[in-house]
C-alpha cells in the first residue's frame, strides 16, 4: 500500500472548495481560479487537501417512469446514458475531465489529495442524484447499487494519478440517512470500501465519518474494521462537552487529541484530524484562533495524530446560495479571505510546516504512556474519556484508550471512569483485569450508579446502604501533607465503611469517598463519585487553581513511570519520546492563557542538552521542545 502517513509523521492541510464558487465549483468550473488557489496553498506549505466530487454533478442520473410510476429508464435529464463505461456508471464525462484537471494541478504544486468520493452531505445540505431523491441512500439497494457503480468507475479512472494520496468514503456519510441498526451502516460501508479496494488496492481507504462511538449506530469498531484510517472532525461547537471554556483554553484545545486517541484506541487503527476549525469570528478573533491553531498543531504532533486539516481553504461569505445562504457558520471558515489574502491562522500552519521540514529527527518516536483508560457500557463514553484525558494530562500521566469488550493490553495503570449500570463490563473481562492487578498493576475506578459483584473483596470497602442524592458535596482529600477540597456531584450515594482499605477522602457526612486497597501485588483505588462524567458538565474545571487532578496525581505516584521529566505546572503538558538509551525528546506545551516558565524537573543523572524549539519561558498556547540526555 502506498505511504499515506506513518507513525511519527505529520501532514498539514485543509479541506478545499474553489474560492470563486464553493460547492458549485464543478458546474461553474474555472481552472484559472483553481490553479491560483493551489498556488497560494502550496506557497503556504500546505501539502494535503481534501476534495469533493459533488455526487449529483458527477452522477447526474434521472429516472424516467412509465404508467403507474414504474421505472423505465435512467438518463441524464432527457439524454440517454452514453454507451460506454462512464454511461454504465451514470457518470458525467465532463465532470470527470474537470476532476482530472484538478489532479494535474495538484501534482504541479506538490499537493496530495484525499478524495471524498460520495459527497452527498456537505455543510448542512444534502446533494443526491435526482434518480435517488427520496431514497434512504444508506439502506436502499438501488441507491447502494449506483454508489458502487460510481465508486468503481471513478477510482478506476483516477487510480494512476500520482497526486491522489488516499480515498475517503465521503464527507460524513453517516449524515446522509437514518439507520435503525448499526449493522445497516456496516453493510453500506462494507460495499463502498469493497468497491474502492477492488478497483485500487494500492491506496489506503479513509473513513471520513464523524460522531462515532463504541456503542451507537455508527460505531468506531465497524469503521476501524473496514477502513485503513479513522478520522475525527473535532469542532467544539458540535461536539458534546467541548464548547464550554474559551477556544484556546486547556479543555478545548485537548478536545481534538482526546477524540482522535479515543477513536484510535478503541478502533486499533491510525486516526487523524480530517476537519477542524474555530467556526469563524463569533468564536474567536484572529489572534485567539491563531493560538488555537498553534497549540493544536503541537498537541496533535506530540500524540502521533498523523495530520491536521483545517476547514476550509477559502471564505464563502460572498456566495448567496445554499448552504452558505443557510448557515452563518459556513461563511467565514477559510484560511484565505475572499480577496485572496491569508489569515493569521494560515501563518501558524506555515510556520509549523517549516519547523517540521527543518526538524532534525524526520519521524517523532511514540510518546511514553503510563496507562489505559477503559471505557464501559452504559456511560457517557466520550465524556468519560475526554475528562480522563485532561485530568491525566494535568497529573503528568499519558494514557491511551480501550473499550470494555476488548482484550486489554498490559499496562501499569488502568482507569475505569464513572461506571454506570450493571452491565458495564462482563465478569470475564473484569476478572482478566483483576488478574493484571494481582500481578502488580494499579486500578482506579470511579462510581456513578454502577453495580459491582464481590465489591468488598475487591475494594476492601463494605456498602452499608445506598440512596439517591443529586447534589454537590465537598470532598476533603488528604494527599500527603496537603488537604484539598473537591466539589463533586453524585446522583446516588453509597454509605460505606472500610474493611481492609485505607481512606484518604471523606464527604461532608464523614462517609469514605476515596480509598485504596492492596490487591495481590497491585492496588485498587475507589472513588465513590462520578468525577469524570460530572466534570464534562462543569465549566472552568481545569484552570490553574483547579484541584480535581489531585486524585490522578495520587495514581501517578503509585506506578513506576518510565519518564524522566516532570513539571509542577498542571496546565503545561509534557510528552516524552525515547531517541536512544541516553537521549530523549520532551515536548512541553503551555495550555495556559499566559506565558509560563517550564519549571522542568528531571530525574537524577539527566540534564538539558539543548532547546530545539522555544526556550525556558513558554509563550501562551505555545511549546518548548527540549532534548535531554545523561
Amino acid at each position: 500500500m502506498k505511504n499515506f502517513s506513518d507513525s511519527g509523521e505529520f501532514f498539514i492541510g485543509c479541506n478545499y472548495w474553489a474560492s470563486h464558487a464553493g460547492i458549485h465549483m464543478w458546474t461553474d468550473w474555472n481552472a484559472d481560479v483553481v490553479e491560483d488557489d493551489f498556488k497560494r496553498l502550496s506557497k503556504a506549505e500546505v501539502t494535503m487537501i481534501r476534495v469533493f466530487p459533488l455526487w449529483p454533478v458527477f452522477q447526474p442520473i434521472c429516472i424516467l417512469r412509465g404508467g403507474m410510476g414504474i421505472p423505465r429508464e435512467y438518463r441524464f435529464a432527457e439524454k440517454p446514458l452514453p454507451d460506454d463505461e462512464n454511461g454504465a456508471a451514470g457518470l458525467s464525462t465532463e465532470a470527470l475531465a474537470r476532476f482530472g484537471e484538478l489532479c494535474k494541478m495538484a501534482e504541479k504544486y506538490n499537493i496530495r489529495l484525499i478524495v471524498g468520493l460520495l459527497t452527498g452531505w456537505m455543510s448542512g445540505r444534502m446533494f443526491i442524484p435526482p434518480a435517488l431523491d427520496g431514497l434512504n441512500v444508506l439502506t436502499d439497494p438501488t441507491a447502494i447499487m449506483w454508489q458502487i457503480r460510481f465508486v468503481r468507475r471513478f477510482v478506476t479512472l483516477f487510480k494512476n494519478e500520482p497526486s491522489i494520496a488516499a480515498w475517503d468514503l465521503g464527507n460524513e456519510c453517516n449524515a446522509m440517512g437514518e439507520v435503525k441498526f448499526a449493522d445497516e451502516f456496516y453493510v453500506w460501508a462494507a460495499n463502498i470500501v469493497g468497491a474502492i479496494k477492488s478497483s485500487d488496492p494500492s491506496r489506503p481507504v479513509i473513513s471520513g465519518m464523524h460522531s462515532l462511538l463504541p456503542d451507537n449506530l455508527w460505531t468506531i469498531q465497524h469503521q476501524a474494521e473496514l477502513n485503513d484510517y479513522l478520522t475525527t472532525h473535532p469542532y467544539p461547537y458540535y461536539t458534546p462537552h467541548s464548547d464550554v471554556d474559551p477556544i484556546n483554553s486547556m479543555r478545548t484545545v485537548l478536545h481534538a487529541a482526546a477524540e482522535t486517541l479515543f477513536y484510535r484506541g478503541i478502533g486499533g487503527k491510525p486516526c487523524f484530524i480530517e476537519e477542524c476549525g474555530t467556526l469563524g469570528p463569533m468564536f474567536a478573533d484572529d489572534e485567539t484562533a491563531s493560538d488555537f491553531v498553534r497549540v493544536n498543531l503541537f498537541t496533535q504532533w506530540a500524540h502521533d495524530c498523523r495530520g491536521f486539516l483545517w476547514w476550509c481553504a477559502n471564505d464563502m461569505s460572498h456566495l448567496s446560495y445554499a448552504p452558505y445562504d443557510w448557515h452563518a457558520t459556513e461563511r467565514e471558515l477559510g484560511l484565505f479571505r475572499k480577496d485572496g489574502s491569508g489569515k493569521p491562522m494560515l501563518n501558524e500552519m506555515t510556520n509549523f510546516a517549516k519547523f517540521l521540514n527543518q526538524f532534525e529527527y524526520k519521524t517523532l518516536p511514540p510518546r511514553i504512556t503510563d496507562g489505559i483508560c477503559v471505557l464501559t457500557k452504559g456511560q457517557d463514553t466520550w465524556g468519560a474519556a475526554y475528562m480522563s484525558f485532561i485530568l491525566a494530562k494535568q497529573a503528568g500521566l499519558d494514557i491511551e484508550f480501550a473499550y470494555s469488550t476488548q482484550a486489554l493490553p498490559d499496562a501499569p495503570l488502568y482507569i475505569l471512569p464513572s461506571i454506570s449500570g450493571d452491565i458495564w463490563m462482563s465478569g470475564r473481562r473484569f476478572s482478566e483485569l483483576l488478574e493484571k492487578v494481582k500481578d502488580g498493576a494499579v486500578l482506579y475506578l470511579s462510581m456513578d450508579n454502577g453495580l459491582i459483584s464481590s465489591f468488598s473483596d475487591i475494594f476492601g470497602m463494605k456498602v452499608i446502604t445506598r440512596k439517591k442524592t443529586g447534589y454537590i458535596e465537598n470532598i476533603i482529600l488528604q494527599a500527603g501533607t496537603k488537604t484539598f477540597t473537591l466539589p463533586l456531584f453524585s446522583s446516588y450515594k453509597l454509605k460505606t465503611e472500610p474493611v481492609n482499605a485505607s481512606v484518604s477522602a471523606y464527604d461532608a457526612e464523614g462517609t469514605p469517598a476515596f480509598s485504596v486497597n492492596e490487591y495481590g501485588k497491585g492496588k485498587i483505588y475507589f472513588l465513590s463519585f462520578p468525577m469524570e462524567t460530572e466534570l464534562a458538565k462543569t465549566t472552568d474545571a481545569f484552570g490553574p487553581e483547579s484541584q480535581y487532578a489531585e486524585i490522578y496525581k495520587i495514581l501517578k505516584k503509585s506506578i513506576a513511570s518510565k519518564k524522566n521529566a516532570y513539571t509542577n505546572n498542571k496546565n503545561v503538558g509534557i510528552t516524552e519520546h525515547i531517541l536512544t538509551d541516553d537521549k530523549r525528546l520532551l515536548i512541553m506545551i503551555n495550555y495556559n492563557l499566559f506565558h509560563v516558565e517550564t519549571n522542568l524537573i528531571l530525574n537524577e543523572g539527566w540534564h538539558i542538552k539543548k532547546y530545539i524549539y522555544g526556550n525556558k519561558t513558554i509563550n501562551k498556547n505555545d511549546a518548548a521542545i527540549i532534548e535531554i540526555g545523561r
